[in-house]
């Protein structure tokens, strides 16, 4: 299996097989992030392919001694932003069945009402810490952000989801 500095390597020199295996390694992840974030499947899909068309058309400057996925996650997570301001869909309508996508989705679906009710920033730390697995410090890397306001959004974003969970249980 090649390694992600090797698959760069070879679409920075412009195979286009390259460009393929980065795709499909990175596209379910890069899908989630932005779903994730933005709780709207349509929205996700922009975002996901979006973000692929800029990393495609940025990776001359990529660094491969980096790793590739949070620079891929980073892309999407802040092109769904974009979109959803844009918009001005801070709270995206949701459609009845719709369900957060992610490796380990939530089973419940009073969780899932409370997940959908954050902005999309709390949302994308939440995601990026409890479901990626991603340290604070790599999460203000994906999201450009100071570590500070990482821990601050993580601390908001579950207090506001014990908040909504309490009132549902009352």
């Amino acid at each position: 299996m090649e390694t992600d500095a090797d698959l760069v390597l070879a679409a920075q020199r412009g195979s286009r097989e390259a460009l393929g295996a980065i795709f499909d390694r990175y596209w379910p992840r890069v899908w989630r992030a932005a779903y994730a974030t933005a709780g709207d499947r349509e929205l996700a899909n922009d975002a996901a392919q979006d973000a692929f068309l800029r990393a495609v058309s940025a990776l001359h400057r990529f660094d491969r001694r980096l790793p590739l996925e949070p620079w891929l996650v980073r892309i999407a997570v802040n092109r769904t932003i974009d979109l959803l301001r844009r918009e001005r869909r801070l709270l995206p309508e949701q459609a009845a069945d719709a369900r957060f996508a992610l490796d380990a989705p939530p089973a419940d679906e009073e969780l899932t009402e409370a997940l959908r009710a954050l902005g999309p920033e709390r949302r994308a730390v939440i995601a990026l810490h409890y479901w990626f697995d991603y340290t604070t410090p790599q999460i203000a890397e994906v999201l450009e952000v100071p570590v500070g306001t990482v821990n601050s959004r993580l601390a908001r974003a579950l207090r506001d989801l014990r908040l909504h969970l309490e009132v549902r249980d009352v």
